[in-house]
């Protein structure tokens, strides 16, 4: 005769799949009162919480699969079948086990699990019955959603702009209602890049300049900006599993403006939207307290486009009052430092001085062009690779002080 050694297996899903399962301490407890019950010898306890639905997935299961192979114990007291197993690869390696003689028992609450044909093809069907809930549970949860779909409501959370109004009572259908709040910012968005011309990146500076927030009370970011200028949701239609709805909410815009602010549109090659290359960060330091620099831009009331560069704060002090720099005095004093100064401080490209000395060559006026008006020309109307090889330049960081450019 065998001793058996049980290992007390417990588990609960949060999953909606397994709400009416008995919670990690109720199964314990009844497992432990079966043991008493029938003189089982309990030698170790594994409880996670963790959907069964997917094999290898469980750090317990797995555990508890090692702790047979290593002969810890030879035997699994559990509360229910589907506690082990509710997918077919999980299900087949305790079978296997059971094959090899590793596991010698399965003890639930309410029958028990040999080595015996029988018993393990009850065990198989068991757990095959909880996987075929789960795959029949997720078809019946995706063919609500395209029936909900199918009457113009889409799944899910309502975009910024609107809210979603649940029913107060069982069975009381939620409705969708514009958010009056933020409703006129996502028109004037709209507006801005239809009718103004304005890049995704200034209709979110006027926007926040007005006072837009996101449900929560926050800045609304470039990213989330962007995705409100692509959203069909605003216009009565939506998307979801690949086709196209009619919506029954009320649109704020029209589709010949949403069509109109596609057009207009402008995305990068990477298609990261509105991102503007800042070539300086990597070099700039703040003179005053060793923070990186960062560029930025900002448009004026009059829709004029800049960009600065300015300390960012991160060298463990916020009192930093080192002045930003506008980008085109930047341009200007970096072509200036590497006219200047000595050689051993700067690798620049020689194709750079054998372009300028080309156009010097070719120039009919009469004043020929120096290498510092050529620099300021290539970091201001040049290639990311020609701007890139003038950075590169640079052995030692560019300090900036009082809006000014030193070389550290």
């Amino acid at each position: 005769m065998i001793e058996l050694n049980y290992c007390l297996y417990a588990r609960k899903s949060s999953e909606s799949d397994e709400k009416q399962a008995l919670s990690i301490g109720s199964q314990i407890a009844e497992m432990e009162r079966i043991a008493t019950k029938q003189g089982l010898k309990i030698v170790d306890r594994i409880q996670e919480s963790k959907s069964a639905k997917d094999s290898g997935k469980r750090v317990g299961f797995t555990q508890l699969l090692q702790g047979l192979n290593e002969g810890k114990f030879n035997a699994i007291l559990t509360w229910a079948p589907d506690r082990l197993s509710r997918n077919a690869g999980d299900l087949g390696k305790l079978v296997d086990m059971m094959d090899q003689k590793i596991l010698v028992k399965i003890q639930t609450s309410g029958q028990s699990f040999t080595n015996t044909p029988d018993e393990k093809f009850l065990l198989m069907i068991l757990c095959s019955q909880a996987k075929l809930e789960n795959d029949n549970r997720s078809k019946n949860v995706k063919r609500g959603q395209r029936t909900k779909c199918e009457m113009g409501v889409r799944p899910g959370p309502v975009p910024i702009g609107y809210k979603l109004i649940r029913g107060t009572k069982y069975g009381e259908v939620s409705t969708i209602e514009i958010d009056k709040e933020r409703a006129p910012y996502i028109k004037r968005a709209f507006e801005y890049v239809a009718y103004k011309g304005l890049s995704g990146r200034q209709a979110k500076e006027h926007l926040e300049a007005e006072g837009f927030r996101s449900n929560y009370g926050k800045v609304v970011g470039l990213s989330l900006t962007y995705k409100i200028l692509k959203e069909k949701f605003y216009y009565g239609e939506f998307g979801y599993g690949g086709l196209v709805y009619q919506g029954t909410h009320k649109p704020i815009i029209t589709k010949e403006l949403y069509d109109l602010v596609q057009a207009n549109l402008k995305t990068c090659e990477k298609g990261k939207w509105g991102r503007k290359d800042f070539f300086f960060n990597k070099i700039l330091k703040c003179a005053e307290c060793g923070s990186g620099v960062s560029g930025t831009t900002h448009t004026n009331r009059h829709g004029t486009q800049y960009t600065y560069y300015k300390c960012n704060k991160y060298g463990g002090t916020k009192t930093c009052k080192c002045k930003y720099i506008r980008e085109e005095k930047l341009f200007e004093e970096v072509a200036k430092i590497i006219t200047e100064v000595k050689a051993e401080h700067l690798r620049l490209n020689r194709r750079i001085k054998e372009d300028l000395d080309k156009i010097n060559r070719y120039q009919s006026a009469e004043k020929p062009i120096t290498l510092q008006e050529f620099l300021v020309g290539i970091l201001r109307d040049g290639s990311k690779k020609e701007k890139s090889d003038i950075l590169r330049s640079f052995r030692d960081k560019l300090l900036i002080k009082d809006g000014n450019i030193l070389l550290e």
